[in-house]
């Protein structure tokens, strides 16, 4: 019965999935220019929460852990493990209050309906992972407008996706570099549970009744700490929350 829901209820998702993208393009378009950051940003949460929440159509239990602790009037760094791309939606709405930035490659900011708009003209930094002098100056920026602004920036520092759910090895350089240029920035780990089930067999069918959970920890100071080490212990805080170790 499982696997027929999920292929049955996968059907009215997508299509709820594919339009929102396809509406809320030329509604974000229309915000930027002619109220600016601000209702542009709040199509874009709009957006996100229709893509989370929709997913009750197939049975999801989706939970949100730890949000009300949150750093404030400071910037922060989200540092997560990765499964997929249904981890960004999550990210938007969790994080909301504190105007969320991504580090994403430089191919996602075109070709998507909204997905790349935002990604181009929300503040992100989109990376070129062949060319370094670019990718460092796109987080450069990112760090002094997160610090100027005490806005919050996600980073996945495993680098590729895990479809499997198992954390792979974080890498410090991206994250040492926003320490660098967002130097009163804390560190939030962050837990995505969950993500790699609903897309187990592609983004069809997805996964009915999936339990996704995601998890706020407590941040972390990063003050005289070594990236290096301090990155391996975000590893090993996700991994501990996942069951992984």
């Amino acid at each position: 019965m499982k696997k027929i829901l999920s292929y049955v209820l996968s059907i009215p998702y997508i299509i709820l999935f594919v339009t929102a993208l396809l509406i809320f393009h030329p509604i974000q378009a229309i915000c930027r220019k002619t109220g600016g950051y601000q209702p542009r940003k709040k199509a874009v949460d709009i957006l996100n929460y229709i893509l989370v929440y929709g997913l009750t159509i197939l049975g999801c239990r989706i939970r949100f852990k730890g949000f009300e602790n949150l750093p404030q009037n400071r910037p922060f760094i989200i540092v997560s493990n990765h499964q997929n791309t249904m981890d960004i939606p999550p990210i938007v709405i969790g994080f909301r209050k504190h105007h969320p930035k991504f580090v994403s490659k430089i191919e996602l900011g075109k070709g998507i309906p909204s997905i790349s708009y935002n990604l181009r003209h929300g503040g992100s930094a989109l990376i070129d992972r062949k060319n370094p002098r670019q990718s460092i100056s796109e987080i450069m920026k990112l760090g002094k407008h997160i610090e100027k602004e005490n806005y919050c920036a996600s980073i996945f520092p495993e680098g590729t996706r895990s479809k499997n759910g198992k954390v792979k090895t974080f890498q410090h350089a991206g994250i040492a570099s926003l320490l660098k240029y967002a130097p009163s920035a804390l560190i939030v780990p962050y837990v995505i549970d969950g993500n790699n089930k609903l897309l187990e067999k592609g983004y069809y069918p997805l996964t009915f009744g999936t339990k996704l959970t995601y998890t706020a920890l407590p941040a972390i100071d990063p003050a005289g700490r070594d990236p290096k080490e301090l990155t391996q212990e975000i590893e090993m805080l996700i991994k501990k929350e996942l069951g992984q170790v």
